[in-house]
Parts: structure tokens; sequence; C-alpha cells
């Protein structure tokens, strides 16, 4: 094996270590490692940038797996990535040329041209990197994760158009044929139906990713990231979809090591390129500003607005694409690539610094923030209200459906379900049950669920004990409360972890069926084996 290759992997994992043990996300330890290898004079070879662009593009086919495509007509989606990216070229524009103006070395060949291909540059934010933020976080299925990965989308549909205009190579003909890919998602669904859950799950996945996806749009001249993307967004209407993107995640999180160490490889910097870059990393500051004023124009909370825009708060490496093809071109002296480079690595550091201590800076700064917050709040932001509820139930799945009409036989309207996915709970709404939407993985939905005094018992009821947990967590951060909770577990590990969250009440979901299955036929064995007088009636 390629000695370099174990060197950098051994060198990626100490700094990734070292900066997780600091509270950090160990991306930025993957960045700090690249820089070191450069300066211990390490290039990026093929195969780390082989590996790089096959995370980019697992990434991108996970994104659509996940993706809602009604998610990207929303005004705040589509207006607010338009409407950042003009202003943003504008700022950036302005700042540049004041810069100028100072004498910098750097900026004295600079033409008009020039700075519109940095500002334009600068203007995106790193799918890569906010994706990865708010996995971390388990917020990609929050309203302002949601929000920032459409944006993201939407900008990438803007560098398609960058790039396909600035390198003059116009797709194929046979690119109108992409727009029959919808017609193909049965034969893919059935596919997906037989594939089960191992090893074929994950190379059916790779299969639609690199070879559906990016292959296919590669070969009639259209970005092959779309392609994945759009390969992922043909089948996230399928259950198994959730499960095809976690099959692949560990897969992805490995390659894209190889991308932020290829970033950090990028060119060797000196103090003028590091100066010019901090620089850079200084007007963060107006793209972070843009990005919350644009979507609280949008009626969005303050916190949905801040948050969205933490999550933006980077450069892209679309910027690197851009620098590298203006090098190419002549337009940009090889000096910017190196510093676009540093750039974007300062910015997931500034970005990862903000995204930990977002909630601090919230509470901080909540009642500036919220002067700029609509007086009527957008229908997907505002607070949720529980009304005369007493009992709740977090999950309305089969078992947690069962449980509301167990409950309702004896308390009534008294109860109300909570669960994710809104066409679910319109389908519970005309079975006669109360259910509102809301997801207990979403952040957001804690800090807008309004309880009141008449709650009296939580049921987590969720399949998945994650959500369980991370539902728990958030009821003990809230003060005092009188109301009980019980939970759903599958197995004596999760049963343990939520007791020793403060939770009594657990139902081990395989062993109390186990007991329920056999009283449910003991009637019928009663006639066929005689009962031990040493054991007691179930």
């Amino acid at each position: 094996m390629d000695s370099t290759i174990l060197l950098f992997l051994g060198v990626a994992f100490t700094f990734g270590m070292v900066i997780n043990l600091t509270g950090l996300p160990p991306m930025v330890g993957f960045l700090l490692a690249g820089f070191a290898l450069n300066f211990l004079g390490f290039e990026s070879s093929n195969i780390l940038i082989t590996f790089a662009n096959l995370g980019v593009t697992i990434l991108l086919f996970s994104i659509g797996l996940k993706l809602n495509i009604r998610t990207l007509f929303k005004s705040e989606v589509w207006g607010g990535a338009s409407i950042h990216l003009t202003v943003s070229i504008i700022f950036y524009v302005l700042a540049l040329i004041a810069i100028k103006q100072i004498g910098l070395s750097l900026f004295e060949n600079l033409d008009t041209f020039g700075l519109l291909l940095i500002a334009f540059a600068l203007s995106f934010s790193s799918t890569v990197f906010a994706v990865k933020i708010l996995e971390e976080k388990s917020e990609s299925n929050s309203l302002y994760g949601r929000i920032a990965i459409g944006i993201l989308i939407m900008q990438d549909i803007f560098a398609v158009l960058f790039l396909t205009i600035s390198v003059g190579k116009t797709p194929s003909i046979w690119a109108l044929g992409l727009f029959a890919l919808p017609l193909i998602r049965p034969l893919l669904y059935k596919l997906l139906d037989k594939v089960g859950h191992g090893e074929l799950l994950v190379l059916y996945g790779l299969f639609l990713a690199l070879i559906v996806g990016a292959g296919l749009f590669e070969s009639v001249g259209m970005k092959a990231d779309l392609g994945a993307l759009i390969a992922g967004m043909l089948l996230a209407g399928h259950a198994s979809a959730k499960e095809m993107a976690r099959a692949l995640f560990n897969l992805k999180e490995l390659f894209l090591v190889c991308f932020f160490l290829s970033i950090g490889l990028g060119g060797l910097p000196n103090l003028d390129h590091v100066m010019v870059a901090a620089i850079l990393s200084f007007l963060l500051i107006g793209k972070i500003v843009f990005y919350f004023l644009t979507l609280a124009q949008f009626k969005l909370r303050s916190r949905t607005a801040l948050f969205a825009s933490f999550s933006l708060a980077n450069y892209s490496e679309f910027g690197l694409i851009v620098a590298a093809l203006a090098t190419y071109k002549g337009w940009l002296s090889q000096d910017w690539l190196i510093i676009t480079a540093i750039a974007v690595s300062f910015s997931f550091i500034i970005a990862s610094i903000l995204n930990k201590y977002a909630d601090a800076i919230y509470t901080r700064y909540i009642f500036i923030l919220k002067r700029f917050q609509s007086t009527r709040l957008h229908l997907d932001d505002r607070p949720v209200r529980v009304g005369d509820a007493q009992i709740l139930v977090m999950g309305m799945g089969r078992i947690g459906a069962g449980a509301y009409d167990a409950l309702k036989m004896t308390y009534g309207e008294k109860v109300m379900g909570v669960d994710y996915n809104h066409h679910t709970t319109l389908q519970h709404r005309e079975l006669g049950r109360r259910v509102i939407t809301g997801d207990a993985l979403d952040s957001d939905f804690w800090s807008k669920l309004q309880l009141t005094d008449n709650i009296k018992l939580i049921l987590l009821a969720m399949p998945d004990h994650n959500g369980n947990r991370y539902a728990a967590e958030q009821l003990n951060n809230i003060k005092d409360y009188n109301f009980k909770v019980a939970a759903l577990a599958h197995f004596k590990t999760d049963e343990k972890e939520l007791n020793d969250m403060g939770i009594h009440l657990v139902f081990n979901m395989y062993e109390e069926a186990g007991a329920g299955f056999a009283r449910h036929v003991w009637s019928d064995l009663q006639g066929v084996l005689t009962k031990s007088p040493h054991k007691l009636d179930l």
C-alpha cells in the first residue's frame, strides 16, 4: 500500500482527534492536517483527489435521498438564495475595492472583472461543510436546516449555470433526455425493494450516485455533482431512502476526510496570502448579517434566521473551482487560488465555532435579534401549542397510535399525538385522532413547543432510540416540570440509558411483546398443556 496515503491517514487521525478533544468538529483537524502536510512538503495526489470527489458525490446523493423537492419552491429558499447572492456580490465588490485602495500588492493587478470573479466566488457557501455541521448536530430535518440545505442547492444550480457559461461548453443535445429520469423511478423503487439491507444496499446506492447520477450527467456535459443530487431525489419518497443514507454514511465520512485534506494541501502560502485570507475571513461578518436580514424578511423567527445564517457562514469549495478556472484562463494570478483555499479553511474554523456556541450567542443577544423578527410569523415557524391536552404521545407509528387509542378510551380528547410527518398527521386526523405535526429530533420544535401545566404525561413512542433519547434530553432541560415521562426501548442498553436520564417508566418493546404474545395465546394452550403447580398464572 502507498506509504504516503498511510501517512496522510495517520496525520489526519491525529489532528482530528486532538481537535475533537477541544469540542470542535474533527473536520477542522483534517484541514489543519492538510496544512501541516503541505508545510512539510507533501502535495495532493490523484488518488486523494479521487477519494475527495467520491466523498462529495456521495454526500450530495445522500442530501437528495432526504430532500423534499417542495422545499426548493418555498419563497424563503429560492428568494433567499437569489437575494443573498446579489447583495453579497455587491458587498464583496465594494469591500474589495476599498481594500485595493489601501495598496496591498496582491490587489494591484486586479481589474474590475477580477474583482467581480472573486466577489462571486465568495458569495457562495459550502454544501459539504454546512451539511456536515447539520448532521453532527442532528438538525438536518430542522426548519433552519431544511432552509439552509435548500439555499445551498439553489446556489449549486447557479454554480452550474456559471460553469456552463464560463467554460464555454454547452450541454449535449442528449441532456434533454435527463427530463425523462422521473419515468424510471418505479423501476428504481422496485430494485430498492429487492436489494435488502446488507452490502447490496450500499452497492446499489453507489451505483445510483456514481453511474445513474454523476456519470450520466457528466456524459451529457452537465455537472456530475448535480446528477448525484438528482439521483438521490428520485428515491427520496421511498420508505428505505433513509436506510440507504445511513448505510452510506460511514463511507461518505471516510471519503470526506480526503476532501478536507485536499483543501489544506492546495498550495503553500506565504505571509501575504495568509493576511489577505484573514481579511476575507473577517468579511464573513457581512455575509452572516445579510443571510440573517434576508431570512428575517420571510417572517422566520430570529432564532431560525440566525441558526440558518451560522450554518451558511463559510466560503464554498465552489470558490476554489472558480479560482482554479480563472487561473487557468489567465483572469486571476495563482496567488488567488492559494488565498481562496486558505480563506475557505479559515471560514470552516470560524463557522465551526459559531455553530458550536449558536445557542449561547442567541440567548445572549436574543432581545437585539428579536427586533428583526416579524410580528406575524411564517406558518412553519409559529409556536406549537398543545391546548388543554394532558397526555402527549410523541411518535404516531404503530405503537404510538396503539398507545394513543388505548389512552383515548379512558381520557378522551385529553390525549394528543405528535408526528414528524405532516402526511401521517393528516391521515390520523381523518381517523378522528387529535394529532399535530412536530419533529422531536428538531431543536426548533422544542424551542417552539409551549407546554402548559395541564400536561401530566408524555410518552416517547418513536421507533428510533436516538429520537427518544434526544427528546428525553430536551425534556430534562425544562425547569421544574411536574409531568411524568414514559419511553419506549428496544434493548436493555437503551432501557438503562433512559433510566440514567431520569426516565423510570421504560417499556422494553421486545420483552413486553414476548410476554404479551404468551398471554394472548394462553387461552388456546390451556386445553393442550398441563399447567405446572409451581408456576404463576399468566
